[in-house]
């Protein structure tokens, strides 16, 4: 047997979870959709990304079904800054849902897959006139965030000669704070209803929606319900006092997933609502508030449909013992990769069982800085150089926040429904950094 230094260390209660005592318990996931971790990590290297569509499809399908059997006009729109990789916009859309993109960046990724104009919500608070003007031509539907959108819009429909149909973004008090007020026009204040007035007497604009996105991983239901009647009181409003017929009410994202946030002890599978939950609080809301025809149901749930369908493998490359007495594992991943681990505690597992006891310890990544800790209290067993740990749940916004600082950006894979592996993006290289450089003739 390998020799292990003999060691004492405290045992403190406070780390017992249902997984039992932590200096015994080892979380062990060996393989992915019936793929072997370490031989992902062998044939594509260290660290990988890798994302499962059989996932992603019974996730987006139980919320379907959630919104859809309680209502009859609900159209899901994919979240592209929540992950904008070409092979998982793809799949979303053969499931049915259509774009919501919050730059031009993002537009021109979606026109690029196919989407048309009229399938993509146009969000954000920077829309570039040009940008703005691509996206009247083609027909998308425009979420007014400011005064000056409304200013540019009525000049684009004055050089085109046409009246555009717009929705505006509004935000208000759900009863969860901070509350997300930077966006939109807010309805508690009366600011929502005046600029919809003002697009009223512009008459160069149609008023067809009205949007809310009211934060990120909520996990309140009763705040959805919040919003959601502000929104119907406001459509109601605006019909009988503008003659409006408003399409459509789009109550945003935000939906939380079985991540864990820092600073919250519960478990997800306690505290996280479930896709029932999340559409009973909205569709009743609707129902008990609106006023005349039933307006489409938009939903730009992200979060929720991909992130526990994403894991990134990492592998040992060093440990040593810090003055503190914690183990310290060096892994080939850090927070240039990983960007969410400032507000989660993921999840982390051992390709197979280790020999000796736990022991805190402390994971840290590859990067020349101090903050780069994937996992900053853990219990470990002894692991070899090489071990195969599986970080999990990854899929939402670590590869569209990713960053190339220090090391290169690893594969990302994707595992279909016959357990086949495809690359969906390259490992980057020296070539993919360096070709928009350019050195002054004074420096050759």
């Amino acid at each position: 047997m390998k020799y292990v230094k003999p060691m004492i260390n405290r045992i403190d209660f406070n780390l017992a979870s249902k997984y039992g005592s932590p200096y015994k318990v080892q979380r062990i996931k060996s393989e992915i959709e019936g793929v072997s971790v370490n031989d992902l990590a062998n044939e594509y290297g260290s660290p990988l990304f890798v994302f499962s569509q059989r996932q992603i499809e019974e996730k987006y399908n139980e919320f379907k079904e959630a919104f859809s059997s309680r209502y009859p006009k609900v159209q899901f729109w994919w979240s592209y800054k929540t992950n904008y990789l070409d092979a998982i916009c793809k799949i979303f859309h053969k499931l049915g849902s259509k774009a919501e993109v919050v730059s031009e960046f993002e537009y021109q990724k979606a026109r690029h897959l196919g989407v048309d104009g009229k399938d993509i919500i146009f969000n954000g608070p920077y829309k570039p006139k040009e940008a703005l003007r691509v996206a009247v031509k083609e027909g998308a539907k425009i979420h007014i965030d400011h005064w000056y959108e409304i200013n540019d819009l009525e000049e684009i429909a004055d050089e085109l000669g046409v009246e555009i149909p717009v929705a505006i973004r509004c935000n208000m008090d759900t009863g969860v704070y901070p509350a997300w007020s930077r966006f939109g026009f807010n309805i508690d204040n009366g600011e929502a209803y005046d600029a919809i007035k003002r697009i009223y007497e512009g008459k160069k604009l149609i008023l067809t929606g009205l949007h809310s996105h009211i934060g990120t991983f909520m996990l309140s239901t009763e705040a959805y319900k919040n919003e959601t009647i502000k929104l119907v009181q406001l459509k109601n409003r605006v019909e009988e006092d503008f003659g409006y017929k408003i399409e459509y009410i789009d109550v945003g994202g935000g939906f939380a997933s079985k991540n864990r946030l820092k600073g919250v002890y519960q478990s997800p599978e306690v505290i996280v609502p479930s896709p029932d939950e999340y559409a009973e609080a909205i569709v009743n809301a609707i129902y008990e508030n609106n006023k005349g025809d039933l307006p489409k149901l938009y939903l730009e749930t992200g979060r929720a449909l991909i992130d526990e369908a994403g894991y990134l493998l990492t592998s040992v490359f060093a440990s040593k013992r810090l003055p503190d007495g914690k183990k310290s594992y060096i892994v080939d991943a850090g927070v240039n990769l990983l960007y969410t681990a400032f507000w989660y505690n993921f999840e982390i597992f051992l390709d197979k069982r280790y020999e000796g006891l736990n022991e805190p310890s402390q994971i840290n990544g590859p990067l020349c800085m101090n903050i780069d800790i994937i996992s900053e209290n853990i219990m470990l067993p002894p692991l070899d150089r090489g071990s195969v740990l599986t970080i999990w749940p990854v899929g939402a916004y670590n590869v569209t926040q990713w960053m190339q600082f220090i090391r290169y950006r690893p594969r990302v894979l994707l595992i279909d429904k016959d357990s086949n592996v495809h690359i969906i993006r390259e490992a980057e290289n020296l070539e993919d950094i360096i070709k928009r450089e350019q050195i002054p003739d004074f420096l050759k």
